[in-house]
């Protein structure tokens, strides 16, 4: 896929845009999509439909990702959906990249995530951070061909994620690494990863750096891999590094920056598991509506004709309207350059607990056919769990929410 034409909030992912004036945008509903935003859209649909889809189920049930998949992903551009054609990349905005992201979360979270996190966390650190040379070396590399991952998680070291204990130090020519990374998303099909870790350890948190780690570095091994009770497909292992050395130009960014660019990131990157739990959502109510009004049947009635079980429909869908309406306005204020902490956490926290409630209900709406593992109602409840935990817990995104909101009503 290649841009045909963009939002007009459209900054350039290399720097932070200048706060667009929006007295100049004629007002649209937030969830109104540009050209390229709709084709987008279309196309994924059509691309989830017709590739992931038939593969979802069994790629749940082996706990692993078909390499297929992963290089259709590529094929089709949605691995480099910000990266400037230049580099490779689709040259979309960051809408585009949401509007993907929740497409695929209707057929498939588990494909879904990987497409997030490559392109929320690792494309954007290499295109925020990077020099011209590491863009030039690496992005072409993300759009076209090596999976990347985000590894700044530890055993000790979860939501205190500056508590990490992963130590780097200067060698002659670069760095050495040493340390464990834990729940590390895409570790199992990735090639590149960026990498936190402790260059100054009396510092604090102010010594963390951020590194960029080829899988073929000696001393890179992948470790356990979890399983886990949704996203199956999605693989989350133990990475260790064990005196791994890198060349000085692997340095992302300055030194004793990791931990500023790691919260940046992780604010971009909440919007997209925001998109991928909206996604499940929907994905989860079209399979059930499609049952209880077009196949079960009870005392020679649709189920779904019913005036309770439409009730539940109906306000499980105003719901998931809702959390959208978040997701979209927080994706659209990122474009534009204002400030958007607080509009991620909330859309984050929101869009996860409607994916909680809708998948727990939509199974119960198609009874027995709901339960068993032959559909996808079940595997939308599973995989459903995990928006209240990665990328910041539902208890952190409160904290977020709560301080902000402090700081706006507190009184000079």
């Amino acid at each position: 896929m290649s841009a045909t034409s963009h939002s007009t909030a459209h900054p350039s992912p290399e720097s932070p845009p200048d706060p667009l004036d929006l007295s100049t945008v004629p007002p649209t509903p937030i969830t109104h999509l540009s050209e390229t935003e709709s084709l987008m859209a279309e196309t994924v649909r059509k691309y989830a439909t017709t590739t992931i889809l038939p593969l979802a189920r069994a790629m749940d049930e082996a706990e692993t990702m078909d390499p297929a998949v992963v290089e259709s992903l590529f094929e089709q551009g949605l691995m480099g959906i910000e990266i400037p054609e230049d580099f490779g990349g689709s040259g979309m905005n960051f809408t585009a990249g949401i509007v993907g992201i929740e497409e695929l979360a209707r057929v498939d979270p588990s494909v879904s995530v990987l497409v997030d996190v490559h392109n929320t966390l690792v494309n954007t650190a290499i295109m925020k951070y990077g020099t011209q040379e590491s863009k030039r070396k690496w992005l072409p590399r993300l759009a076209t061909a090596s999976v990347g991952s985000f590894c700044l998680s530890e055993p000790a070291s979860g939501s205190d994620a500056f508590a990490l204990k992963t130590r780097a130090e200067k060698v002659k020519d670069g760095y050495r690494i040493n340390g464990s990374k834990m729940w590390i998303t895409n570790s199992m099909e990735a090639d590149l990863f960026i990498v936190f870790a402790n260059l100054d350890p009396s510092k604090g948190y102010k010594g963390i750096s951020a590194f960029v780690v080829d899988k073929s570095a000696k001393g890179f091994s992948i470790a356990k891999k979890e399983k886990k009770l949704g996203i199956r497909a999605s693989s989350t292992c133990v990475v260790n590094f064990d005196d791994v050395d890198i060349p000085s130009d692997q340095l992302l960014g300055e030194e004793g920056q990791g931990y500023k660019y790691a919260i940046g990131i992780l604010n971009e990157g909440r919007i997209g598991i925001a998109a991928q739990m909206t996604g499940l959502a929907l994905g989860a109510w079209e399979n059930a509506a499609n049952y209880v009004w077009n196949d079960r049947k009870q005392f020679n009635e649709y189920v779904g004709s019913f005036q309770g079980m439409q009730h539940q429909l109906a306000q499980a869908h105003v719901e998931i309207c809702a959390a959208r309406a978040l997701v979209y306005n927080a994706a659209r204020k990122k474009e534009a350059g204002l400030d958007f902490v607080k509009d991620a956490a909330m859309a984050k926290l929101y869009a996860s607990q409607v994916a909680g409630r809708v998948s727990g209900q939509a199974v119960e709406w198609m009874g027995g056919m709901g339960f068993v593992r032959e559909g996808l109602a079940e595997k939308y409840f599973r995989d459903s769990k995990i928006g209240a935990i990665y990328e910041g817990t539902s208890n952190i995104q409160l904290n977020t929410i709560g301080k902000l909101l402090q700081k706006e009503y507190t009184k000079s």
